[in-house]
């Protein structure tokens, strides 16, 4: 949960790109990132994929109004409303992009292509047809921010507990690029995008942070079978506070528009 989600950067910046706030070349060049290519598969009218620039004003001229993203795990079916087909293609990404105003969804793909030494990361977004219904589990912003001040305090718990609280240069490591990330704060969302929305994503981001300590960092105190499957059991439902979280955030814009 350190790294961005593919869903987020698009979401995010087709989001902004929607409302009027950032131009198609900037918006792509974002969602692209440090990948080589992002192209979208199966878009309506298109009989190969294209690039984002043509399926973004694409999904505009069919109706779509906005971008929301969902972060779903097994059992979890966090930001999907479906059919069944979209659901598993999003459950086995652990990520999609849903449209709002038409029933759209995108799933990403992603391949390494290249010899080694100069491997690059090619992205092809899946269009399918989606259930235009409320996403499952979104909390609101305000829900969010108060579930993650206690998701935090829950985690900070369980490292104490079972002597997780961060020593070791693989926890060290972590701590560096969260700080990175955090420094760089406020370009994690794009323009138009509510300041709290910013809080909560960086809060979100600050739990996964615990979690992957906690699930990375070799075993710590928690030397025996037992005490290893307690420490799941214990993060899951901070791991899952925090997906919900991430989610809101970048649903924030639609939602913030959609109540006006």
């Amino acid at each position: 949960m350190l790294s961005e989600p593919r869903s987020g950067r698009l979401a995010a910046w087709g989001n902004a790109l929607l409302a009027g706030n950032v131009s198609p070349d900037d918006a792509v060049i974002a969602i692209v990132g440090e990948d080589a290519v992002h192209r979208v598969e199966g878009l309506p009218g298109e009989t190969a994929p294209v690039g984002l620039t043509l399926a973004l004003g694409r999904l505009r001229t069919l109706g779509v109004r906005g971008l929301r993203v969902a972060l779903p795990a097994p059992g979890h079916p966090l930001g999907l409303s479906g059919p069944p087909e979209f659901n598993k293609r999003a459950l086995e990404a652990e990520e999609a992009v849903v449209c709002h105003g038409a029933g759209y969804g995108l799933v990403p793909e992603v391949y390494e292509a290249g010899p080694d030494g100069d491997v690059h990361v090619e992205v092809v977004w899946h269009c399918l047809p989606v259930r235009e219904a409320p996403p499952a589990d979104v909390p609101s912003l305000g829900e969010a921010e108060r579930e993650l001040a206690e998701a935090l305090r829950d985690a900070t718990a369980v490292l104490s507990r079972l002597d997780l609280a961060g020593s070791g240069p693989v926890a060290e490591a972590a701590i560096d690029a969260y700080r990175a990330r955090a420094e760089r704060g406020r370009e994690v969302l794009a323009p138009g995008y509510p300041p709290r929305a910013v809080r909560v994503l960086e809060l979100a981001q600050r739990v996964g942070l615990l979690v992957s300590l906690a699930e990375e960092n070799g075993p710590g105190g928690a030397v025996s079978s037992a005490e290893m499957a307690a420490r799941a059991q214990a993060l899951r439902p901070v791991e899952r506070t925090g997906r919900r979280a991430l989610v809101a955030a970048y649903n924030s814009m639609v939602e913030e528009r959609e109540s006006r």
